[in-house]
């Protein structure tokens, strides 16, 4: 194994572990120290793969994007037609919800946590949140022929999942999703009928 491997491998774990302790408590509760600790590696290795904590933090939160991005890309592209593509998103919603784990969008979270005080962390949020949307956008314009009408879906069903996301995280159930799943069929029920 290369020393470049092993240094990737590192800062992979050194992500994970700090992942899942902003994920449970949150981000400034949880202190380089902590992570350190968690992590296995001197507080030198640490510093030497993430210089600060605000690295880190965007770091963490680039692996949540590519977490969210491949789950909910599988989601969609086992279902068949557009509109059940459209739908699956609230599948792997519900699915996601159901994880013992949940508390909610990691984005979420990190902005109302840091978004005042973070340009930084608000930026990776906002591009998450604006990838998300265009990801809905190209859905809906392959199940709604009218770009105006694809438009105003995508922009309501993207509320609707982050809506989902919130009300599931505070009341620590997944009927958010299916509710959300139910409105979004109506939605686009009502956008294909035009």
């Amino acid at each position: 194994m290369s020393a470049n491997t092993i240094e990737a491998d590192t800062k992979a774990h050194i992500v994970d572990v700090a992942d899942a302790l902003f994920y449970a408590r949150g981000i400034q509760s949880v202190g380089m120290d902590e992570i350190r600790t968690g992590a296995g590696v001197s507080l030198k290795k640490l510093y030497a793969a993430f210089p600060g904590k605000d690295q880190l933090i965007a770091a963490v939160l680039a692996g949540r994007h590519e977490i969210w991005e491949h789950g909910i890309e599988q989601a969609v592209d086992a279902a068949a037609s557009p509109r059940d593509k459209l739908l699956a998103m609230y599948d792997f919603l519900e699915s996601w919800f159901g994880d013992d784990s949940f508390r909610g969008c990691g984005f979420i979270n990190a902005f109302g946590e840091l978004g005042a005080t973070s340009p930084a962390v608000a930026s990776i949020a906002r591009r998450h949140k604006e990838s998300f949307q265009a990801f809905v956008a190209a859905l809906t314009t392959r199940a709604v022929a009218d770009a105006a009408a694809a438009d105003e879906l995508a922009a309501q069903l993207a509320l609707l999942a982050e809506g989902a996301q919130t009300t599931a995280a505070i009341a620590g159930d997944t009927a958010p999703a299916r509710h959300a799943r139910r409105a979004a069929a109506t939605l686009i029920d009502a956008a294909t009928r035009r």
